[in-house]
């Protein structure tokens, strides 16, 4: 069950919408508002912000124009801002404007600066030897 909410204020508004922890949603998702998601998504999604919850799993690639993650991540990120939470495991690349990371996270796949505009499914992310490339996998026992 998605879940909508909006703001009553005159003039412009902004939405928000909820995917709760008993929910699994097979294909894409598109949300011009704010997405906060606890459950299981597989497949793209594109939304303007995306917050993760620490228990949801998200099977596929990720285009907004800010992504906080918790959960776990099978795919491609591309954002201008991510912030990557402790609790977080991302298996796949993340392009990005501005990266935060907290010790503990873990990521598999490449990093790649200022590519927060691309859409996860025409990210090219720089082949093997380039400069801006890294592989990284931070973790905290």
């Amino acid at each position: 069950m998605v879940k909508n909410f909006t703001s009553h204020r005159t003039g412009p508004t902004s939405g928000f919408s909820m995917l709760g922890n008993d929910i699994t949603l097979t294909g894409n998702v598109e949300a011009s508002a704010d997405l906060h998601i606890d459950g299981r998504v597989i497949g793209d999604i594109t939304c303007k912000a995306l917050v993760q919850g620490e228990d949801s799993e998200i099977a596929g690639g990720i285009s907004a124009e800010s992504v906080r993650i918790a959960g776990t991540v099978r795919g491609t990120i591309a954002a201008r801002e991510v912030v990557i939470l402790k609790s977080a495991q991302i298996i796949g690349d993340v392009a990005y404007d501005a990266l935060t990371i907290e010790q503990g996270a873990r990521l598999e796949g490449r990093l790649s600066p200022n590519g927060g505009q691309m859409p996860p499914a025409l990210a090219r992310l720089p082949h093997a030897g380039s400069s801006s490339e890294a592989e990284v996998v931070i973790a905290a026992e």
